[in-house]
Protein backbone atom coordinates (compact mmCIF):
# COMPACT_ATOMS: atom_id res chain seq x y z
CA UNK A 1 0.00 0.00 0.00
CA UNK A 2 2.59 2.79 0.88
CA UNK A 3 4.29 1.62 -2.91
CA UNK A 4 1.03 2.68 -4.42
CA UNK A 5 0.58 5.72 -2.57
CA UNK A 6 4.39 6.64 -3.27
CA UNK A 7 3.58 6.27 -6.96
CA UNK A 8 0.31 8.03 -6.69
CA UNK A 9 2.03 10.91 -5.26
CA UNK A 10 3.22 14.25 -7.07
CA UNK A 11 6.48 14.14 -7.45
CA UNK A 12 8.57 17.76 -7.69
CA UNK A 13 11.41 18.10 -10.58
CA UNK A 14 14.51 19.26 -10.32
CA UNK A 15 17.10 21.62 -12.41
CA UNK A 16 18.09 18.87 -14.50
CA UNK A 17 14.93 17.62 -15.27
CA UNK A 18 14.16 16.97 -19.23
CA UNK A 19 10.81 16.34 -21.25
CA UNK A 20 9.15 12.42 -20.35
CA UNK A 21 7.71 9.79 -22.44
CA UNK A 22 4.63 10.81 -20.50
CA UNK A 23 4.69 14.43 -22.25
CA UNK A 24 5.69 13.13 -25.63
CA UNK A 25 2.59 11.22 -25.56
CA UNK A 26 0.34 13.88 -24.21
CA UNK A 27 1.57 16.38 -27.04
CA UNK A 28 0.18 13.70 -29.72
CA UNK A 29 -3.09 14.94 -29.32
CA UNK A 30 -2.24 18.35 -30.11
CA UNK A 31 -1.19 17.00 -33.35
CA UNK A 32 -4.63 16.53 -34.69
CA UNK A 33 -5.91 19.50 -32.72
CA UNK A 34 -3.47 22.03 -34.74
CA UNK A 35 -4.06 19.50 -38.24
CA UNK A 36 -8.02 20.01 -37.36
CA UNK A 37 -7.37 24.19 -37.45
CA UNK A 38 -6.09 24.15 -41.00
CA UNK A 39 -9.17 22.36 -41.97
CA UNK A 40 -11.48 24.79 -40.32
CA UNK A 41 -9.83 27.36 -42.42
CA UNK A 42 -9.43 25.32 -45.49
CA UNK A 43 -13.45 24.97 -45.48
CA UNK A 44 -14.28 28.42 -45.71
CA UNK A 45 -11.21 30.69 -46.46
CA UNK A 46 -12.26 33.71 -45.27
CA UNK A 47 -10.90 36.15 -43.16
CA UNK A 48 -13.74 35.92 -40.83
CA UNK A 49 -12.40 32.32 -40.70
CA UNK A 50 -9.12 32.55 -40.36
CA UNK A 51 -9.78 35.13 -37.45
CA UNK A 52 -11.83 32.84 -36.10
CA UNK A 53 -9.22 29.67 -36.49
CA UNK A 54 -7.02 31.91 -34.87
CA UNK A 55 -9.01 32.57 -31.48
CA UNK A 56 -9.14 28.62 -31.45
CA UNK A 57 -5.60 28.42 -31.97
CA UNK A 58 -5.10 30.05 -29.13
CA UNK A 59 -7.49 28.78 -26.73
CA UNK A 60 -5.68 25.35 -27.40
CA UNK A 61 -2.37 26.87 -27.34
CA UNK A 62 -3.35 27.83 -23.54
CA UNK A 63 -4.40 24.45 -23.03
CA UNK A 64 -1.13 23.38 -23.84
CA UNK A 65 1.19 25.86 -22.10
CA UNK A 66 -0.63 25.29 -18.83
CA UNK A 67 0.70 21.32 -18.72
CA UNK A 68 3.49 22.47 -19.72
CA UNK A 69 4.18 25.18 -17.15
CA UNK A 70 3.10 22.53 -14.77
CA UNK A 71 5.10 19.54 -16.42
CA UNK A 72 8.41 21.62 -15.23
CA UNK A 73 7.60 21.72 -11.60
CA UNK A 74 5.75 17.92 -11.55
CA UNK A 75 7.07 15.20 -13.18
CA UNK A 76 4.35 14.51 -16.27
CA UNK A 77 5.46 10.68 -15.55
CA UNK A 78 4.29 10.36 -11.87
CA UNK A 79 1.10 8.54 -11.17
CA UNK A 80 -1.40 11.40 -9.86
CA UNK A 81 -0.45 13.83 -13.03
CA UNK A 82 -0.17 11.44 -15.29
CA UNK A 83 -3.75 10.35 -14.39
CA UNK A 84 -4.85 14.11 -15.19
CA UNK A 85 -2.61 14.58 -18.63
CA UNK A 86 -4.15 11.19 -19.99
CA UNK A 87 -8.00 13.39 -18.53
CA UNK A 88 -6.60 15.98 -20.69
CA UNK A 89 -5.91 14.01 -23.68
CA UNK A 90 -9.35 12.79 -23.64
CA UNK A 91 -11.02 16.66 -23.23
CA UNK A 92 -8.41 17.91 -25.49
CA UNK A 93 -9.29 15.03 -28.40
CA UNK A 94 -13.13 15.52 -28.17
CA UNK A 95 -12.32 19.47 -28.56
CA UNK A 96 -10.63 18.42 -31.59
CA UNK A 97 -13.32 16.52 -32.87
CA UNK A 98 -15.42 19.46 -32.80
CA UNK A 99 -13.44 22.37 -34.20
CA UNK A 100 -14.52 22.10 -37.90
CA UNK A 101 -18.32 22.53 -36.39
CA UNK A 102 -17.29 25.49 -33.54
CA UNK A 103 -18.38 28.05 -35.94
CA UNK A 104 -20.95 26.38 -38.23
CA UNK A 105 -22.56 23.69 -35.93
CA UNK A 106 -24.41 21.26 -37.85
CA UNK A 107 -27.60 19.67 -37.33
CA UNK A 108 -28.41 16.79 -35.46
CA UNK A 109 -25.69 16.64 -32.70
CA UNK A 110 -24.39 18.10 -29.77
CA UNK A 111 -24.09 21.67 -29.60
CA UNK A 112 -19.97 22.13 -30.97
CA UNK A 113 -19.55 25.28 -29.80
CA UNK A 114 -20.94 24.72 -26.26
CA UNK A 115 -18.97 21.06 -26.10
CA UNK A 116 -15.57 23.30 -26.92
CA UNK A 117 -16.18 25.54 -24.41
CA UNK A 118 -17.18 22.97 -21.69
CA UNK A 119 -14.32 21.01 -22.41
CA UNK A 120 -12.04 23.83 -22.53
CA UNK A 121 -13.14 24.95 -19.05
CA UNK A 122 -12.65 21.55 -18.06
CA UNK A 123 -8.88 21.51 -18.61
CA UNK A 124 -8.63 24.82 -17.21
CA UNK A 125 -9.89 23.77 -13.62
CA UNK A 126 -7.88 20.59 -13.79
CA UNK A 127 -5.18 22.78 -14.19
CA UNK A 128 -5.71 24.57 -11.97
CA UNK A 129 -6.51 21.79 -9.24
CA UNK A 130 -3.61 19.40 -10.05
CA UNK A 131 -1.19 23.08 -9.68
CA UNK A 132 -2.88 23.66 -6.37
CA UNK A 133 -2.16 19.92 -5.19
CA UNK A 134 1.23 20.28 -6.20
CA UNK A 135 2.93 22.10 -3.60
CA UNK A 136 0.57 22.33 -0.22
CA UNK A 137 2.88 24.64 1.04
CA UNK A 138 3.66 27.11 -1.39
CA UNK A 139 1.33 30.33 0.05
CA UNK A 140 2.57 32.59 -2.85
CA UNK A 141 1.58 30.01 -5.24
CA UNK A 142 -1.91 29.64 -4.19
CA UNK A 143 -2.73 32.87 -3.30
CA UNK A 144 -1.40 33.57 -7.34
CA UNK A 145 -4.24 30.40 -8.26
CA UNK A 146 -6.73 32.14 -6.83
CA UNK A 147 -6.70 35.26 -8.81
CA UNK A 148 -5.80 33.39 -11.76
CA UNK A 149 -9.23 31.63 -11.61
CA UNK A 150 -11.27 34.79 -10.78
CA UNK A 151 -9.33 36.94 -13.19
CA UNK A 152 -7.80 34.94 -16.16
CA UNK A 153 -10.50 31.77 -15.94
CA UNK A 154 -14.27 32.71 -14.93
CA UNK A 155 -14.37 36.13 -16.61
CA UNK A 156 -13.58 34.71 -20.12
CA UNK A 157 -15.81 31.05 -19.45
CA UNK A 158 -18.44 33.50 -18.93
CA UNK A 159 -17.72 35.16 -22.18
CA UNK A 160 -17.03 32.08 -24.41
CA UNK A 161 -20.00 30.23 -22.77
CA UNK A 162 -22.64 33.40 -24.00
CA UNK A 163 -20.66 33.52 -27.52
CA UNK A 164 -21.72 29.84 -27.99
CA UNK A 165 -25.13 30.84 -27.86
CA UNK A 166 -24.27 32.97 -30.80
CA UNK A 167 -22.70 32.39 -34.46
CA UNK A 168 -20.86 34.89 -36.78
CA UNK A 169 -19.71 38.31 -35.71
CA UNK A 170 -21.41 37.99 -32.23
CA UNK A 171 -19.69 34.67 -31.36
CA UNK A 172 -16.13 35.69 -32.94
CA UNK A 173 -15.87 39.24 -30.84
CA UNK A 174 -17.39 37.34 -27.88
CA UNK A 175 -14.76 34.43 -27.78
CA UNK A 176 -11.95 37.17 -29.12
CA UNK A 177 -12.71 39.14 -25.76
CA UNK A 178 -12.09 36.12 -23.88
CA UNK A 179 -9.14 35.31 -25.37
CA UNK A 180 -7.61 38.88 -24.57
CA UNK A 181 -9.36 38.98 -20.89
CA UNK A 182 -7.95 35.39 -20.64
CA UNK A 183 -4.06 36.33 -22.03
CA UNK A 184 -4.34 39.54 -20.43
CA UNK A 185 -4.92 38.41 -16.63
CA UNK A 186 -1.97 36.65 -16.26
CA UNK A 187 0.10 39.87 -16.63
CA UNK A 188 -3.06 41.15 -13.66
CA UNK A 189 -2.13 38.14 -11.62
CA UNK A 190 2.03 38.56 -11.97
CA UNK A 191 4.47 36.29 -11.68
CA UNK A 192 4.55 35.38 -8.19
CA UNK A 193 4.34 31.80 -7.24
CA UNK A 194 4.59 30.27 -10.77
CA UNK A 195 8.18 28.48 -11.09
CA UNK A 196 10.62 27.27 -14.12
CA UNK A 197 12.78 24.66 -12.25
CA UNK A 198 14.56 23.50 -15.00
CA UNK A 199 15.14 25.73 -17.97
CA UNK A 200 16.43 22.84 -20.47
CA UNK A 201 12.68 21.17 -19.97
CA UNK A 202 10.81 24.27 -20.74
CA UNK A 203 12.77 25.29 -23.81
CA UNK A 204 12.85 21.34 -24.74
CA UNK A 205 8.86 21.38 -24.38
CA UNK A 206 8.50 24.62 -26.77
CA UNK A 207 10.92 23.78 -29.29
CA UNK A 208 8.75 19.63 -29.73
CA UNK A 209 5.71 21.70 -29.96
CA UNK A 210 7.16 24.06 -32.64
CA UNK A 211 8.41 20.68 -34.38
CA UNK A 212 4.80 19.71 -34.14
CA UNK A 213 3.32 22.51 -36.00
CA UNK A 214 5.71 22.41 -38.76
CA UNK A 215 5.42 18.62 -39.52
CA UNK A 216 1.37 19.58 -39.75
CA UNK A 217 1.91 21.86 -42.49
CA UNK A 218 3.96 18.63 -44.59
CA UNK A 219 0.68 17.20 -43.58
CA UNK A 220 -1.39 19.44 -45.03
CA UNK A 221 0.50 19.26 -48.25
CA UNK A 222 -0.25 15.75 -48.22
CA UNK A 223 -3.85 16.00 -47.71
CA UNK A 224 -3.59 18.69 -50.71
CA UNK A 225 -2.48 16.10 -53.55
CA UNK A 226 -4.64 13.04 -52.00
CA UNK A 227 -6.14 11.63 -54.62
CA UNK A 228 -4.62 12.93 -57.55
CA UNK A 229 -1.70 11.53 -59.78
CA UNK A 230 1.12 12.06 -58.65
CA UNK A 231 3.52 14.24 -61.40
CA UNK A 232 6.81 15.97 -61.86
CA UNK A 233 5.17 19.05 -61.16
CA UNK A 234 4.01 17.75 -57.83
CA UNK A 235 6.75 16.37 -57.01
CA UNK A 236 8.51 20.21 -57.46
CA UNK A 237 6.22 21.67 -55.32
CA UNK A 238 6.40 19.41 -52.53
CA UNK A 239 10.30 19.68 -52.50
CA UNK A 240 9.71 23.29 -52.47
CA UNK A 241 7.35 22.76 -49.72
CA UNK A 242 9.35 21.14 -47.33
CA UNK A 243 12.55 23.66 -48.14
CA UNK A 244 10.04 26.53 -46.51
CA UNK A 245 9.46 24.05 -43.87
CA UNK A 246 12.95 23.02 -43.06
CA UNK A 247 13.69 27.23 -43.54
CA UNK A 248 11.56 27.78 -40.73
CA UNK A 249 12.81 24.88 -38.06
CA UNK A 250 16.51 25.87 -39.17
CA UNK A 251 15.57 29.75 -38.22
CA UNK A 252 13.74 28.52 -34.91
CA UNK A 253 16.47 25.98 -33.29
CA UNK A 254 19.75 27.64 -35.22
CA UNK A 255 18.84 31.68 -34.68
CA UNK A 256 16.33 31.47 -31.52
CA UNK A 257 16.18 28.49 -29.65
CA UNK A 258 19.58 28.55 -28.06
CA UNK A 259 19.38 32.21 -26.94
CA UNK A 260 16.29 32.14 -25.44
CA UNK A 261 17.46 29.44 -23.49
CA UNK A 262 20.68 30.98 -22.26
CA UNK A 263 18.48 33.61 -21.21
CA UNK A 264 16.30 31.83 -19.30
CA UNK A 265 18.84 29.92 -17.19
CA UNK A 266 20.77 33.06 -16.41
CA UNK A 267 17.67 34.60 -14.90
CA UNK A 268 16.55 33.64 -11.17
CA UNK A 269 12.54 33.65 -9.38
CA UNK A 270 10.36 35.91 -11.12
CA UNK A 271 12.90 37.35 -13.46
CA UNK A 272 12.82 33.55 -14.93
CA UNK A 273 9.05 33.43 -14.60
CA UNK A 274 8.27 36.80 -16.50
CA UNK A 275 11.09 35.95 -19.08
CA UNK A 276 9.38 32.73 -20.03
CA UNK A 277 6.01 34.06 -19.40
CA UNK A 278 6.87 36.62 -22.53
CA UNK A 279 9.27 34.43 -24.53
CA UNK A 280 7.56 31.24 -24.62
CA UNK A 281 4.21 31.31 -23.28
CA UNK A 282 3.19 34.63 -25.78
CA UNK A 283 5.93 35.12 -28.30
CA UNK A 284 5.71 31.17 -29.23
CA UNK A 285 1.94 31.80 -30.08
CA UNK A 286 3.05 33.61 -33.24
CA UNK A 287 5.29 31.07 -34.22
CA UNK A 288 2.45 28.05 -34.04
CA UNK A 289 0.32 30.52 -36.02
CA UNK A 290 2.87 31.69 -38.35
CA UNK A 291 3.57 27.70 -39.21
CA UNK A 292 -0.74 26.83 -39.29
CA UNK A 293 -1.56 30.00 -41.61
CA UNK A 294 1.75 29.19 -44.33
CA UNK A 295 0.18 25.85 -44.00
CA UNK A 296 -3.08 26.44 -45.47
CA UNK A 297 -1.17 28.29 -47.89
CA UNK A 298 1.00 25.05 -49.36
CA UNK A 299 -1.99 22.54 -49.07
CA UNK A 300 -3.92 25.07 -51.63
CA UNK A 301 -0.57 25.18 -53.82
CA UNK A 302 -0.01 21.48 -53.91
CA UNK A 303 -3.65 21.30 -54.77
CA UNK A 304 -3.68 23.11 -57.45
CA UNK A 305 -0.82 22.04 -58.97
CA UNK A 306 -2.06 18.10 -58.84
CA UNK A 307 -5.69 18.95 -60.13
CA UNK A 308 -4.94 19.50 -63.24
CA UNK A 309 -8.72 18.95 -64.33
CA UNK A 310 -9.43 22.41 -62.72
CA UNK A 311 -6.03 24.43 -62.59
CA UNK A 312 -3.32 25.27 -64.84
CA UNK A 313 -0.01 25.65 -63.37
CA UNK A 314 -0.43 29.34 -63.74
CA UNK A 315 -3.13 29.53 -61.50
CA UNK A 316 -2.50 31.97 -58.62
CA UNK A 317 -3.52 31.87 -55.18
CA UNK A 318 -6.69 33.70 -54.54
CA UNK A 319 -8.02 35.84 -51.63
CA UNK A 320 -7.12 34.73 -48.22
CA UNK A 321 -5.46 32.05 -48.80
CA UNK A 322 -2.60 34.13 -50.87
CA UNK A 323 -1.68 36.07 -48.19
CA UNK A 324 -1.43 33.26 -45.94
CA UNK A 325 1.01 31.77 -47.85
CA UNK A 326 3.57 34.76 -47.16
CA UNK A 327 1.49 35.98 -44.50
CA UNK A 328 1.65 33.31 -42.22
CA UNK A 329 5.99 33.76 -42.78
CA UNK A 330 5.89 36.74 -42.17
CA UNK A 331 3.79 36.44 -38.44
CA UNK A 332 6.75 33.69 -37.42
CA UNK A 333 9.26 36.26 -38.80
CA UNK A 334 8.17 38.88 -36.82
CA UNK A 335 7.34 36.70 -33.77
CA UNK A 336 11.29 35.53 -34.31
CA UNK A 337 12.36 39.25 -34.12
CA UNK A 338 10.37 40.01 -30.69
CA UNK A 339 11.81 36.86 -29.24
CA UNK A 340 15.34 37.98 -30.08
CA UNK A 341 14.81 41.70 -28.68
CA UNK A 342 13.37 40.44 -25.34
CA UNK A 343 16.43 37.29 -25.20
CA UNK A 344 19.44 39.69 -26.15
CA UNK A 345 18.02 43.06 -26.39
CA UNK A 346 19.61 43.34 -29.68
CA UNK A 347 17.58 44.81 -32.84
CA UNK A 348 16.90 41.91 -35.21
CA UNK A 349 16.45 44.02 -38.33
CA UNK A 350 16.72 41.05 -40.86
CA UNK A 351 13.85 39.28 -39.13
CA UNK A 352 11.88 42.49 -38.59
CA UNK A 353 12.41 43.52 -42.42
CA UNK A 354 11.59 39.98 -43.80
CA UNK A 355 8.70 39.80 -41.25
CA UNK A 356 7.55 42.83 -42.58
CA UNK A 357 8.07 42.08 -46.43
CA UNK A 358 6.44 38.92 -46.05
CA UNK A 359 3.13 40.10 -44.49
CA UNK A 360 3.04 42.81 -47.45
CA UNK A 361 3.43 40.23 -50.62
CA UNK A 362 0.58 38.50 -50.09
CA UNK A 363 -1.21 40.93 -52.37
CA UNK A 364 1.71 40.04 -54.82
CA UNK A 365 0.63 36.12 -54.30
CA UNK A 366 -2.29 36.62 -56.29
CA UNK A 367 -0.41 38.05 -59.38
CA UNK A 368 1.86 35.32 -59.80
CA UNK A 369 1.60 31.36 -60.64
CA UNK A 370 0.99 29.49 -57.13
CA UNK A 371 4.11 27.41 -57.98
CA UNK A 372 6.27 29.93 -58.49
CA UNK A 373 5.01 31.76 -55.50
CA UNK A 374 5.99 29.12 -53.52
CA UNK A 375 9.41 28.55 -54.68
CA UNK A 376 10.78 32.04 -53.99
CA UNK A 377 9.00 32.12 -50.74
CA UNK A 378 11.04 29.24 -49.57
CA UNK A 379 14.37 30.60 -51.77
CA UNK A 380 14.07 34.25 -49.69
CA UNK A 381 12.93 32.56 -46.72
CA UNK A 382 16.45 30.28 -46.79
CA UNK A 383 18.75 33.32 -47.62
CA UNK A 384 16.79 35.42 -44.98
CA UNK A 385 18.12 32.39 -42.48
CA UNK A 386 21.67 32.40 -43.35
CA UNK A 387 21.61 36.08 -43.90
CA UNK A 388 20.56 35.91 -40.25
CA UNK A 389 23.69 34.21 -39.12
CA UNK A 390 24.06 31.28 -37.13
CA UNK A 391 23.67 32.24 -33.70
CA UNK A 392 22.93 35.78 -33.71
CA UNK A 393 20.24 35.44 -31.71
CA UNK A 394 22.19 33.89 -28.85
CA UNK A 395 24.06 36.68 -27.69
CA UNK A 396 23.60 37.54 -24.16
CA UNK A 397 22.29 40.98 -22.98
CA UNK A 398 25.79 41.90 -21.51
CA UNK A 399 27.04 41.76 -25.08
CA UNK A 400 24.50 43.46 -27.41
CA UNK A 401 25.24 46.04 -28.76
Amino acid sequence: MAWRRDRARMVATGDEHRVTPAELFFDLVFVYAITQVTALMAADPSPTRVAGAMIVLALLWWCWCCFAWLGNVVRADSGALFAVLVTVMAVVFIVSLVVPEVFADKPGGLSAPLLFVLCYGAVRVLHLVSYWLSSPGDAALRATLRRTALLSVLPPMVLLLIGSAYTGSVQLLLWLGAVVIDYGGIYVTGASGWRVNSPAHFSERHGLIVIIALGESIVAMGVGVGGFPVTVAVLGTAAAGLLLSAALWALYFWRLAEGAEHRLAALEGDERTRFARDVYTFLHLPLVAGVVLCALGMKKVLQQVADTGHYDLAEPLHGVVAWSLTGGVGVFLLGGAAIVLRSSGRRPTVLAVGGVCALASGALVGLVPALVALVVLAAALTALVALHGRGAGARPAHEAG
